[in-house]
């Protein structure tokens, strides 16, 4: 089944206003269809003669050595896709070798979601997504709780001061999760009684500041996720970021915004090799991870296939996305020349309808 044809069997069985809150942006939903439109533009220029019959596509991140290059990115609420939810993502992710980023609202805790992806793999690789609390206290128990399940890196949302307004929730009237259903990450923390769930915050309030003081807080690599001008990726490294992810929250929060792609040969240049940087929007196909490689991501996170997958065929569908993917990627460094992902230059991208 290819991705086109899980993301139509999702669009079958789910619930409609379930399918609009994963599919949808914010406002006119813009920078959505350009983060997949942006791709269509860039066109690889191979070189020949120069491969080899055997592949070298793992990737070192932050915590994750020898990952695929296709990462799971951030995305909420799996139970309401599959009735195994995150549990699920995870023993795929980790089967497939990628790293999962499971979050805040996820509908499953974290502790939960890293021993499903013991399952899927011995030594899995799981990141654990959060946004900074105004309350530094809360802050501080997400992250404990992220150290004692046994993930191996932190992903700090950074481009939340508010809540994006999304267009087909407002239409639907999803404002909510319906019950029995609830954000497992946010039970019990301070200032909450036993069992109790704390809102997850918006803070247009938090500063560089507070990212470093979450750093400093934890032994763990910390990524800021969420950046698209090569001034914050400078700043997110000066702040202590073990990485930065390029990224416009899959067209979630601001409409008037760029393709995450386009934002990331300039935030490339300004990190200059000080950390890995990583990019996710609009990844749909093993070539435009081919695109992002070779203007500089060390690896791609696709957040909405996954889902589709999870809701058309559970556990087998993400392992689907994932393996094609990656199998596509693989199929394409081939055709392009190369042994390793360093084989793909930025120099080998053009824009299409020209050759240099």
């Amino acid at each position: 089944m290819t991705l086109r044809e899980l993301h139509e069997r999702a669009r079958k069985v789910l619930d409609p206003v379930v399918y609009d809150y994963v599919a949808g942006g914010a406002g006119e939903e813009r920078a959505l269809a350009e983060n997949e439109r942006a791709f269509d533009r860039y066109a690889l220029l191979p070189r020949v003669l120069s491969g080899g019959e055997a592949r070298e596509t793992g990737v070192d991140l932050p915590g994750a050595p020898q990952a695929s290059p296709v990462f799971v990115a951030p995305t909420a609420f799996h139970r309401l896709a599959h009735r195994d939810g995150e549990r699920a993502t995870a023993r795929a992710a980790a089967a497939e070798g990628a790293v999962l980023v499971t979050g805040t609202a996820a509908t499953v805790a974290v502790s939960d979601v890293v021993a499903a992806a013991r399952e899927g793999a011995p030594d899995p690789a799981v990141w654990f997504q959060l946004y900074l609390h105004p309350r530094p206290e809360v802050t501080g128990a997400l992250v404990r709780r992220a150290e004692d399940a046994g993930c191996t890196a932190l992903v700090v949302t950074v481009d939340s001061p508010v809540f994006g307004r999304h267009t087909r929730d407002l239409r639907n009237g999803f404002t909510d999760l319906p019950p029995g259903y609830a954000a497992e990450n946010m039970r019990g923390l301070p200032g909450a009684g036993p069992g109790a769930l704390t809102a997850i915050p918006m803070s247009a309030a938090l500063r560089w500041p507070d990212l470093a003081e979450a750093v400093r807080g934890t032994s763990l690599p910390v990524l800021a996720k969420g950046v698209l001008h090569p001034d914050d990726a400078r700043l997110a490294v000066e702040h202590g970021a073990a990485g930065v992810i390029v990224s416009n929250h899959g067209g979630r929060q601001c409409d008037a915004v760029p393709a995450a792609v386009d934002c990331l040969p300039a935030v490339v240049a300004a990190v200059a090799g000080r950390a890995p940087v990583l990019l996710d929007g609009g990844v749909r196909r093993g070539s435009d991870v081919a695109v992002a490689l070779a203007l500089g991501a060390r690896a791609v996170g696709v957040g909405r296939p996954v889902v589709w997958g999870l809701a058309a065929d559970g556990e087998a569908g993400v392992r689907r996305v994932l393996a094609t993917l990656r199998d596509e990627y693989d199929h394409t460094l081939a055709l392009c020349g190369g042994r390793r992902n360093t084989d793909l230059r930025s120099g080998m991208v053009v824009r299409k309808g020209s050759t240099w």
